[in-house]
């Protein structure tokens, strides 16, 4: 059985625990469904363990353990937040990490039914997020870039799912953000993967942002693609005018990489239906609404 063949059960968490942390080994362990990369399991009420899976290497936690607690303090909603390391092992050659739980139900579970609410919070979220980054924060090597550097992403995607008579028009969403020009400010933290299964949602509007896995210095069009991605169908214009700082060009960058985050939903979505690995049947909806709001609320 190699690395990425370990079966992790709730066994095998609470083994580690007693190795490397006694004294939290005798809360109850359950497992959190989705993930892929990592996959989680609740500890107790108010923790969680992220277990490397599938990725590669231990680039992502690692990451997190070094950034999350220094962005966590200026954030106004909650996120996780390492309280713990785990170390490989002969018992679990990867990483693992025990985390602040984060309460709520992914929007990929449910929806938004506060819209202006879930704007205003959003955008309060993304511009407290969005300060200059320090030289030696992270940068990405698939994500970050203009548009027009990630050609190949959108095509793959737009060609993989079927648009139903809108693909003009997504292709047209696609083009504009391709010829707005390039971010001219500093590189500002970026969380890099809003999508509806890494938020949460309580009492009908945003409570949490999570996985901070991808997050790196670089353009927050990025970020503020979730305007679309996220928000209910009329809530982008509110989002814009209370984050205040996105001009012309970073709203149409972020219009069209909002459009490829919706295709890439839209596959995942499609995979999932078909059982392929890694494919996650819930996205495909949420991609779909998200994609009809970047064409029918295009206009700020």
């Amino acid at each position: 059985m190699t690395d990425s063949e370990i079966e992790i059960t709730a066994d095998l968490v609470h083994d580690l625990l007693r190795e490397q942390h006694p004294d939290l080994a005798g809360l109850a362990v359950r497992e959190v469904a989705g993930g892929w990369g990592n996959q989680m399991w609740r500890l107790g009420d108010e923790l969680a363990v992220r277990m490397q899976r599938m990725d590669p290497t231990p680039e992502l936690q690692l990451k997190e353990r070094r950034w999350l607690p220094v962005l966590a303090p200026r954030l106004p909603l909650p996120v996780p937040t390492p309280v713990r390391f785990g170390e490989p092992s002969a018992r679990f050659p990867k990483h693992w990490t025990v985390m602040t739980w984060v309460h709520g139900e992914p929007l990929d579970h449910t929806s938004i039914s506060r819209g202006d609410h879930a704007a205003d919070t959003l955008a309060g979220f993304l511009r407290a997020l969005h300060a200059e980054a320090p030289e030696e924060a992270p940068i990405s090597e698939d994500r970050g870039a203009h548009p027009k550097k990630c050609t190949d992403g959108f095509d793959h995607f737009f060609q993989a799912v079927a648009l139903d008579g809108i693909a003009d028009e997504v292709r047209a969403v696609w083009d504009d953000a391709v010829a707005a020009p390039e971010w001219e400010g500093p590189p500002v933290w970026v969380h890099g993967d809003l999508h509806p299964a890494n938020v949460v949602v309580s009492d009908g509007t945003l409570s949490g942002v999570i996985d901070f896995g991808s997050m790196f210095a670089g353009d927050p069009a990025w970020d503020l693609a979730a305007a679309w991605v996220l928000l209910p169908a009329g809530a982008a214009s509110r989002f814009f005018d209370v984050y205040e700082h996105a001009d012309e060009a970073t709203i149409r960058r972020a219009r069209g990489l909002a459009a490829m985050k919706c295709l890439f939903l839209m596959l995942m979505g499609q995979n999932g239906d078909r059982g392929l690995p890694g494919g996650k049947p819930t996205w495909g909806p949420a991609g779909r609404s998200a994609l009809d709001r970047v064409l029918r609320d295009g206009s700020m």
